[in-house]
């Protein structure tokens, strides 16, 4: 359960959303993303000079509007083949238009994906599922990415791997990026700043990558000092 919880996400930031599990990060990406319904509060987005109150708008409505989520467990649809699942992801009016254009990068990003764009999702590495679920997202030709958990299931050497290629998407496309992310040491390698969540609240706010490393409680939970 969320309380009191009050972030700013300014254009063209990496921000990365600190906490350990049941601390309430994925419950605030998926209130974001329309997935779940705040009880009250407020939840506005500003894209083109236009606010939008994204509260009380169904998923479908928030991703039209350029918010992409990458959900935890990538979430593909495994009986369907890595191509399909790309194209699903732009469905959104405003991609339709730039769908070679994307479908291109997305191959050149994740050269894995080029090769097997026939095979099953399900059949896939969860590494190479996380590269899909990342591609899909952009396929939508985003301006805002709800990313949660991308290390989750990943072998060490595909978690920093994973973390560069968000950076480089992000520069590629012009990103705003919120990051819902356990693996400090990497997050914070692409973070602008940050915020750590602890039993649904805000704890701390770090106004830079700084600040988060000299945090006692960033200290405590995630670099064992």
């Amino acid at each position: 359960m969320l309380s009191s919880v009050s972030l700013t996400l300014n254009p063209g930031e990496t921000v990365v959303l600190l906490g350990t599990n049941g601390n309430g990060k994925s419950t605030l990406i998926n209130c974001i993303a329309g997935l779940l319904r705040p009880q009250r509060g407020e939840i506005v987005a500003t894209m083109d000079g236009q606010d939008h109150v994204l509260v009380g708008k169904s998923a479908d409505d928030i991703a039209r509007l350029g918010i992409s989520l990458v959900p935890e467990g990538r979430r593909l649809f495994p009986r369907m083949t890595v191509k399909e699942n790309l194209m699903l992801g732009a469905n959104r009016k405003d991609a339709r238009g730039a769908i070679e254009d994307n479908l291109a990068y997305c191959f050149d990003a994740f050269p894995v994906l080029k090769e097997r764009p026939k095979q099953l999702a399900g059949s896939m590495s969860g590494g190479e599922q996380q590269m899909l679920a990342l591609a899909r997202a952009l396929m939508s030709s985003p301006k805002i990415l709800l990313i949660d958990e991308p290390s989750v299931g990943l072998a060490p050497i595909y978690v920093a791997r994973m973390i560069d290629k968000i950076q480089e998407l992000k520069e590629r496309f012009r990103l705003t990026i919120l990051m819902a992310e356990q693996n400090f040491r990497q997050a914070s390698r692409i973070a602008d700043r940050g915020y750590v969540l602890v039993h649904g609240s805000i704890v701390f706010e770090g106004a830079s990558r700084a600040d988060l490393i000299d945090n006692d409680i960033v200290r405590k939970l995630y670099l064992g000092l």
